[in-house]
């Protein structure tokens, strides 16, 4: 079959592998649609931490957020998962640990994930190798794009739910990339008013999505924020968020930077700000399902353009192509096409 491969930094192709088989207790998804994230983009330039910590080495088959149809099952799996179509988790838990067994899987020490740790291979191919537990069904309303979606959605759902937002609420989000925008969308549906700050640029595409409060940095208006999501990659947003956030409120961090985010715990202390920290879409993956189903949320718009296998590490390299901050990829096609 056909695979997206790194081989090194900055060193990439479509090379013929051999596919997979159905391993006891997993599946093999015939997969029709595939997102790229800033992650794929860490490993492709070889900046990405797991590959100085050993969780990851070259070659590398990426891909962590994707759709498909099962077309094989292994020994143990209930036939009945045959010609489904899915999504999954990306946390793959040793299953035995303390964490694993009080439901912490995606926080294992000796956790894969598909596409990105262990040695796992990811989506961007043409199938995908996948433990039955860690599959999701999709309902009809869920169609491969919105299936895609699901793995940064369900990182922003829950990023949405640490915040603890009642009705009315006021809520400034931090970086109007994927996961910020998807966040402002899931706490709107929760009736919250929302607003974002991103760079300048960025508002146009922020109230064509229906958000009429986009801001910069120089124009944020002095406001009391009932709580602060940081979705950004900028190393001083952090300490920004305590500073912007109401006292006895809370700051929930999903975004990463390249280098150290230092904060002044004097400043949580002293204003009562409880601080959230949010890694993988695991526990908000049927959350994120279920509100795309009865289109609470409709992520579709965030999809810029859909491109086949080959176009994968000119877009990794930094090729763009409309507004939206996201790019699909369909394993099947060979050309690039606007979403």
């Amino acid at each position: 079959m056909r695979a997206f491969v790194v081989t090194a930094p900055g060193e990439a192709g479509v090379y013929e592998v051999e596919p997979p088989g159905p391993a006891p207790g997993e599946v093999v998804v015939d997969v029709e649609r595939v997102g790229l994230c800033g992650t794929d983009v860490e490993f492709f330039t070889g900046e990405m931490q797991y590959l100085h910590d050993g969780h990851a080495r070259f070659p590398m088959r990426l891909g962590h957020e994707w759709a498909g149809t099962v077309s094989a099952v292994g020994e143990g799996v209930d036939p009945a998962w045959l010609g489904r179509r899915v999504t999954g988790d990306t946390m793959l838990g040793c299953g035995r640990c303390r964490r694993c067994r009080a439901g912490y899987q995606h926080v294992c020490e000796f956790r894969a994930e598909i596409g990105i740790r262990g040695g796992r291979p990811g989506a961007l191919a043409e199938q995908l190798p996948v433990p039955v537990t860690a599959l999701h069904a999709l309902p009809e309303a869920v169609d491969v794009v919105r299936g895609a979606l699901v793995e940064p959605g369900g990182n922003a759902l829950r990023a949405v739910q640490g915040a603890n937002l009642r009705p009315g609420d006021r809520l400034l989000v931090l970086g109007p990339g994927t996961i910020g925008l998807l966040a402002a969308m899931f706490a709107r549906a929760a009736g919250a008013e929302v607003h974002l700050l991103g760079l300048p640029g960025s508002a146009d595409f922020v109230r064509a999505l229906g958000f009429e409060h986009a801001w910069t940095e120089e124009s944020l208006p002095q406001l009391p924020f009932d709580a602060v999501i940081d979705a950004s990659n900028a190393a001083a947003l952090p300490a920004k968020a305590l500073e912007l956030v109401e006292p006895g409120k809370r700051v929930v961090y999903i975004g990463l930077a390249g280098n150290p985010s230092p904060i002044d715990t004097r400043t949580l202390a002293l204003k009562d700000v409880t601080a959230v920290g949010v890694l993988s879409a695991s526990p908000g993956l049927s959350g994120a399902i279920e509100r795309y189903a009865r289109g609470a949320v409709d992520p579709r718009p965030l999809v810029a353009a859909t491109v086949g296998l080959g176009e994968v590490a000119s877009v990794l390299a930094g090729r763009r192509s409309g507004p939206g901050p996201k790019i699909h990829v369909d394993p099947r096609e060979t050309l690039w096409r606007q979403a």
